[in-house]
């Protein structure tokens, strides 16, 4: 599995002692064929949290269908202020997304899409709103048994 740090926060209670520090942490595993997942962590060790949040990553992992290194199809999600839009593009484009969305391309294995995030730029609701628009996205199995044709008379 391939995991990214997406973001890494830290906050502070003040207590009778001082300041006590706790930190929340966003990360992305995915195994470069498809199954992507993201988790959050938090705990009073940056190591801990981290561990955490990729512990919960893999159990919430889900599969994002590919063609030819891209996604099959355009689609857009939303998921409180953050939209995000992906749409699929041809080899030797690249990843062209900002740093969230581009953690959960590249975990996916997705090596070709374009993207923009739109609305607020929260982390979290950002990879929310982008693991959202990939429950979208439609492979071509599934598409040719709703439409009753087989696979090569939906994509030539």
């Amino acid at each position: 599995f391939v995991e990214k740090l997406v973001t890494l926060n830290r906050t502070a209670k003040t207590v009778k002692g001082g300041r006590r520090m706790s930190f929340a942490a966003l990360t992305v595993v995915g195994d470069q064929k498809g199954r992507v997942g993201y988790g959050f962590g938090k705990a009073n060790d940056v190591s801990e949290a981290i561990k955490k949040s990729v512990e919960r990553a893999k159990r919430s992992m889900v599969f994002m269908p590919m063609k030819n290194g891209t996604i099959p199809h355009e689609v857009q999600a939303k998921f409180k202020g953050s939209s995000v839009l992906l749409r699929p593009a041809r080899s030797g484009t690249g990843i062209i997304a900002g740093g969230t969305i581009r953690a959960i391309m590249e975990a996916a294995g997705a090596a070709n899409v374009l993207s923009k995030s739109l609305g607020s730029n929260s982390a979290v609701n950002v990879v929310r709103a982008t693991f959202e628009a990939a429950s979208g996205l439609m492979d071509a199995k599934t598409i040719a048994k709703n439409r009753g044709k087989s696979i090569t008379d939906v994509w030539g």
